[in-house]
């Protein structure tokens, strides 16, 4: 998810999908001003391509019934309570639409990543645009966007108890993986995110690996440079990072291949985000003082690579680009940073993939738990179309082909968490 992997091939990306705006409820307008606007990102919902995803896959209703038990809600604190539970509702909802539980409520294959992207868009957007007749302050709509970001990217329903255990009284390991929503939906609206995919797909599920069970918990997080600036990743991750035994944050990547990524970098390349907005300068975190130029995986990669699991080749990514210490200019170096360097791109560029790498392994670094927990990015191969449905202006929303990508990188990203889970700790790396 690089300014380097959307040139690669934007038509091999995935597909993505949405609903039209929701009627707001609004009790009156607001005195001396005009209703807030939505968003950029908001504002692709109402293409059609959005409205047939939603509508296939059943999730068109979600924003109007989000809307009008909103709409019923006459202080703040009812409408932080609404929030709450309707944003957890729809992370669930999509989740078991993933997983096969209950009805697929449309023909949408229901490995689909894409109707959770549309259907919280359409929230945000009424929360966006929401004028309630007891008054609502800045800070307090910025606050329900908080809380609906959170619930419904399953941040809030990261369950990962202190000790689990499986039938048989065996310690059961704890794995994190996050993934992405769509994004570059301004060159191709049908974008899917397979990471948001490998997402709803693992969510709350046991793997059985040589070293025993493992339970996977996920989340996903948007393509926005502010929500990152903000902390979104650090508040998210912190409580949980001290109680996995493996994370990995999962993001789309090259064309026809895995790659493991070595090294991250503490540079954004100025790639616009799904709001249209773009960021050049050292990635923002708390304490810049402390702050390093690089981090790297403590994922076994050397297991990962030597491992058959799937049909994609996985790499052992390396590659960085920097500034050499006392140079001016970027240099490319295939086998990572030398020292004292400035990071330009890390070995998953330059963008938001990137980034949460670097803030989880920094994150992990920080909490003093480098030389214990294995964690990294790992970036999947680019989801692309069926041969003849390259054309977003008259392809179609879904194909063949793409299902069976789709449900490919979701099974070999699966057997890739399997393969790191089980590396004894001194064979790791």
């Amino acid at each position: 998810m690089t300014p380097i992997r959307v040139r690669i091939g934007v038509l091999g990306l995935a597909l993505v999908a949405g609903l039209a705006a929701p009627a707001t409820a609004t009790a009156a307008p607001p005195a001396g001003g005009a209703v807030p606007a939505p968003t950029v990102e908001e504002r692709r919902l109402d293409g059609e391509v959005p409205r047939e995803i939603l509508r296939r896959s059943g999730f068109a209703e979600v924003a109007p019934a989000f809307t009008r038990k909103l709409g019923r809600a006459d202080s703040y604190r009812e409408a932080r309570r609404v929030v709450a539970h309707e944003g957890a509702a729809l992370w669930r909802r999509a989740v078991d639409r993933v997983q096969g539980r209950g009805p697929a409520r449309g023909d949408l294959s229901r490995d689909d990543d894409r109707p959770l992207y549309w259907a919280r868009l359409g929230m945000t957007r009424e929360l966006h645009t929401w004028e309630p007749a007891f008054g609502l302050g800045e800070r307090q709509r910025a606050a329900l966007l908080t809380e609906l970001e959170r619930t419904s990217r399953g941040q809030g329903d990261l369950r990962l108890p202190r000790e689990v255990r499986d039938g048989h009284g065996e310690g059961v390991k704890r794995v994190l993986l996050t993934g992405f929503d769509p994004f570059t939906l301004d060159r191709d609206i049908r974008i899917s995110n397979p990471s948001g995919a490998v997402a709803l797909a693992l969510d709350g599920t046991v793997i059985d690996t040589p070293d025993g069970p493992a339970r996977v918990e996920t989340a996903v997080f948007p393509v926005r440079w502010a929500d990152f600036a903000e902390g979104a990743v650090e508040r998210a991750l912190r409580p949980y990072l001290p109680r996995v035994d493996l994370f990995t944050t999962v993001s789309q990547g090259r064309a026809g291949r895995f790659d493991v990524e070595r090294t991250n970098g503490a540079w954004r390349g100025g790639f616009p985000d799904n709001d249209g907005v773009s960021r050049t300068e050292t990635v923002p975190v708390t304490d810049p003082a402390s702050q390093p130029q690089w981090t790297t995986t403590t994922l076994p990669y050397a297991a990962i690579t030597a491992a058959d699991t799937g049909r994609f080749r996985v790499y052992d990514h390396t590659s960085v680009t920097e500034i050499p210490a006392g140079g001016t200019e970027p240099v490319v170096r295939p086998d990572g940073p030398t020292p004292g360097s400035t990071a330009r791109e890390g070995g998953g560029g330059d963008y938001l993939s990137n980034e949460i790498a670097y803030r989880a392994t920094l994150l992990r670094d920080r909490l003093g738990l480098h030389g214990s927990l294995p964690g990294g990015h790992v970036h999947t191969p680019v989801l692309q179309f069926g041969a003849g449905n390259t054309d977003p202006a008259a392809g179609a929303v879904t194909d063949p082909e793409f299902v069976r990508n789709r449900l490919d990188i979701v099974a070999q990203t699966r057997a890739i968490v399997a393969v790191a889970v089980s590396v004894p700790e001194p064979d790791r790396g």
